[in-house]
């Protein structure tokens, strides 16, 4: 007599339409979940070899106090989650509040355009819109802190969007700084405004926290380019640091 008896089931064509679709599912899931992370871990892989936590050198022969260092911090108390849920589409999130010496801007606004644009060759980035003093990235870069412009002795920050590589769109402004990281020491950067154009070349790269604000700080030293988006792709974590200055020809 057979101590065991082995019983082979035979599941329905039912059955095994959900088993199959169970594990097509799951192979997909776990494509998506690939898809989605592998970005963020090879950049943290890359910023931990090639990029630098913190600058070489601090900012140097300040002139005057910055209306920055009375400001606490960049949205207060950050924090991803909570932080995750607001509109950074509107540059004002990304940095403290800042009360501007009206005369002074108004005497910049005055002698100048508006906007002016942006070439990246390295990175296919061809005459970009900057919108100086804007709010909206969905509608071109922004040249946030405006005390000087191209071409002056100062610190020109321009603030852009970055997303996940697979979604980058060269046209859409919210995609437009995704390849940022892949620039190199000695790229040109290039801008127009009006019928001048001033060509820069990137001396640094780095990644700072976004209480660390004193990267909007001015230096008079030299004619400055700064290029701040978010990093790793897709999130809202940290801030990656493109500086450049004038080329003189």
């Amino acid at each position: 007599m057979a101590i065991r008896v082995y019983k082979k089931i035979i599941y329905s064509p039912k059955k095994r339409l959900i088993f199959l679709f169970s594990y097509f599912s799951l192979i997909i899931g776990s494509l998506l979940l690939f898809w989605s992370l592998y970005p963020v871990i090879s950049f943290e892989i890359y910023s931990k070899i090639f990029l630098e936590d913190k600058a070489k050198s601090p900012i140097v022969n300040k002139q005057s106090p910055e209306p920055l260092e009375n400001a606490q911090s960049v949205l207060g108390s950050f924090n991803i989650f909570s932080n995750n849920l607001k509109d950074y589409t509107n540059v004002s999130l990304w940095f403290p509040a800042i009360t501007y010496n009206d005369n002074e801007f108004s005497q910049l606004m005055s002698s100048s355009a508006k906007e002016y644009y942006l070439s990246i060759p390295k990175i296919n980035i061809k005459e970009a819109k900057v919108i100086i003093n804007g709010d909206d990235l969905e509608k071109g870069l922004i040249h946030y802190l405006p005390k000087t412009l191209p071409g002056e002795y100062g610190n020109v920050v321009i603030f852009g969007h970055s997303t996940l590589p697979q979604l980058y769109n060269p046209k859409d402004y919210k995609t437009i700084f995704t390849y940022l990281p892949s620039l190199e020491k000695g790229d040109l950067i290039k801008v127009k405004i009006g019928d001048l154009e001033y060509t820069y070349e990137v001396f640094e790269m780095f990644i700072v926290n976004p209480e660390q604000i004193w990267v909007l700080d001015q230096q008079k030293d030299n004619a400055y380019l700064t290029l701040i988006t978010c990093v790793p792709p897709g999130t809202y974590l940290k801030r990656l640091v493109v500086k450049a200055k004038i080329k003189l020809i």
